[in-house]
């Protein structure tokens, strides 16, 4: 026995699936809300952060400095990413590619990842259209924390300099 295929009607069914890239994109109004949850976070448990004036905030810690950015993701959901440069200027090679490729399959919160210039960051992202403030701070001290801890490892490894050494 047989089952014909449904037939196909003039509407469109809507999907709840993320859109591929060039699709339409996130609302400005649910960009503006995410920075919104995330500005009253940081106002509430971060009083040295620093607003970057473009929707973007930076929260110090240690050597370290961590960057909050509120993304365009789908119709429907923003991206908050919460980012430290941990080194810049480092010498990267095959050896220290492969540790923090292991690095990332042992920590589990967020990873590590290579700027076009070569300069190692600490990233993790959460969905802006659920975001709680705990989960938020998490992310905050969790990067803080790995990118204060790891700058002084990887700088004894591939040279470079920590946020604290740029200034």
């Amino acid at each position: 026995m047989t089952t014909a295929a449904p037939e196909k009607t003039g509407s469109t069914e809507q999907s709840d699936a993320p859109k591929p890239l060039g699709a339409p994109q996130t609302s400005q109004a649910l960009i503006d809300e995410g920075r919104a949850k995330v500005k009253a976070t940081l106002d509430a448990h971060y009083p040295s952060s620093i607003d970057m004036g473009d929707g973007s905030y930076a929260v110090p810690y240690g050597s370290s400095s961590v960057a909050i950015v509120v993304r365009a993701y789908t119709e429907t959901d923003t991206m908050i990413e919460v980012m430290a440069q941990v080194v810049t200027g480092g010498a990267i090679d095959a050896e220290a590619t492969k540790w923090l490729l292991r690095k990332n399959a042992e920590l589990h919160f967020g990873a590590f990842g290579l700027l076009f210039d070569d300069t190692i960051i600490f990233t993790y992202s959460l969905s802006g259209s659920c975001l709680d403030p705990a989960d938020l701070k998490s992310a905050i001290n969790s990067v803080s924390i790995i990118a204060d801890y790891y700058d002084d490892e990887l700088i004894k490894m591939v040279g470079g300099k920590r946020v604290s050494d740029l200034g």
